[in-house]
């Protein structure tokens, strides 16, 4: 049976915004304060999903969160309705606001992560939520986003999907922006790799998100074959030049695997175990391609996302890598990007970059927008039809961003009563758009 890797990505909610919530990721904390463009935003992301739609990759959407989470300024000790509960957090406590009223669940890499069928011995795509334990405004995300998954997987005989792993200091699980999954094709038996942060020589300037023990955990949740799993430790260096996810370093689709120099530690060391395992796994070789930093400076990597970009795999079989614009616009990447594109042997056929700046300039590129979901064709059938993009589903969704999501939101907004009001009403309309009943706090408790 075919199998096809689905592109989840996330939709920007109405409350995007620039709070600085992210410490070791260097673009959300520099643009702290400043006034954002959610309309732009949604925008920007929906513009990408419908150009990858129309070269034949298949596309799918997750939906925001309800923000402000005002459940959260409660717990904290906030009274009344929930416009005094608003406006009294502003004033005594701005910064948890901020975190409730983050619209962070836009990167959809972080959401889970995820085994399909060919790799489990079930034969069922397995999906473990993430806990984001390691900032509170991204932990607050674990319900919603398993209400949402298992909405859109709800049959049984397909999908499993768990409950997110228990949220503590030893098992900090980021999704998918730390696991790559690499195989001959993607309905073929795959490989995975997980790349965790903490143990080993510490880092002294950002803390590793990543626990090793959360990163097992899912490996066997997901009952892959310990044959077909590989962890490696993100070296410290990276983490603390601001690659808070291995993503932000490295980035892999089929049997092609990108890396800066400083990615991993042990280096090009760790990079040949992988390899080894992999072939020792598949009979197959990976094709690992350094970016050395005599090239590409670490620096210049995270900066332009050069690693955030997406490998896609077209309908012809060729490789695609899509790319932030800033990638283009860094001399550095630039030059290493025309060197690949127009190396006889390259890998990759083809570079096309997209305007994603809203979600740049908070610390997330392509590959943070979006969640690879391999599903064959029964599963894409057995799952919620609402959420996969045509034509029809990217006009309504464009028109709905263009009827309820504000121009720009400067930070003293985020208390607006009329904003919470603007967004529930957003965000009932689109579960009836994309088909997926009640998922959100304000729907159950209005039953």
């Amino acid at each position: 049976m075919r199998a096809h890797e689905v592109n989840f990505d996330g939709l920007v909610g109405p409350t995007h915004n620039y709070a600085g919530l992210s410490f070791g990721n260097l673009a959300s904390t520099s643009n702290k304060a400043s006034r954002s463009n959610p309309r732009e935003a949604a925008l920007q992301g929906l513009a990408k999903m419908k150009a990858l739609a129309d070269l034949g990759v298949r596309q799918a959407v997750l939906p925001p969160h309800e923000r402000p989470d005002v459940a959260l300024l409660r717990k904290r000790g906030f009274e009344g309705t929930d416009a005094e509960v608003l406006i009294a957090s502003r004033e005594r406590e701005p910064a948890l606001l901020a975190a409730a009223s983050s619209a962070s669940a836009m990167w959809a890499a972080n959401a889970c992560t995820v085994a399909p069928s060919a790799d489990t011995d079930d034969h069922r795509v397995h999906v473990t939520p993430a806990n984001l334990a390691s900032n509170l405004h991204r932990s607050i995300e674990a319900a919603t986003t398993m209400r949402i998954l298992r909405a859109i997987f709800a049959n049984e005989k397909h999908f499993v999907v768990h409950e997110p792993l228990a949220n503590d200091s030893k098992h900090g699980d980021e999704g998918a922006a730390n696991h790559t999954r690499f195989c001959p094709s993607h309905g073929a038996h795959g490989f995975h790799f997980f790349v965790h942060g903490d143990g080993g020589t510490g880092t002294r300037r950002f803390p590793a998100r990543q626990a090793r023990a959360a990163s097992k955990a899912v490996a066997k949740q997901h009952r892959l074959d310990p044959r077909g799993v590989f962890f490696a430790r993100q070296s410290a260096e990276a983490i603390d030049a601001g690659a808070f996810h291995n993503d932000v370093v490295a980035v892999g689709n089929r049997e092609l695997h990108l890396f800066h120099e400083k990615a991993f530690d042990g280096g090009r060391k760790t990079v040949e175990k992988l390899g080894v395992a992999y072939e020792d796994f598949t009979g197959r070789e990976l094709k690992s391609l350094e970016v050395q930093a005599d090239a590409v400076s670490l620096e210049d990597a995270i900066r332009s996302y050069l690693f955030n970009s997406q490998l896609i795999s077209l309908p012809d079989d060729s490789t695609m890598l899509v790319a932030p614009a800033e990638c283009a616009e860094t001399p550095s990447v630039a030059a290493w990007l025309d060197a690949l594109v127009k190396w006889r042997a390259s890998p990759v056929s083809r570079v096309l970059t997209f305007d994603l700046r809203q979600s740049m300039r908070n610390g997330g590129g392509p590959a943070c927008l979006r969640q690879r979901i391999v599903l064959t064709d029964d599963e894409i059938a057995a799952a919620a039809p609402g959420v996969f993009l045509d034509d029809a589903l990217h006009a309504k969704l464009v028109a709905w961003v263009k009827s309820h999501y504000r121009e720009s939101l400067a930070p003293d907004d985020l208390a607006d009563p009329a904003l919470l009001e603007e967004s529930r009403r957003a965000l009932d309309e689109l579960t009836r758009i994309l088909g997926l009943g009640t998922i959100y706090p304000f729907q159950l408790h209005a039953k």
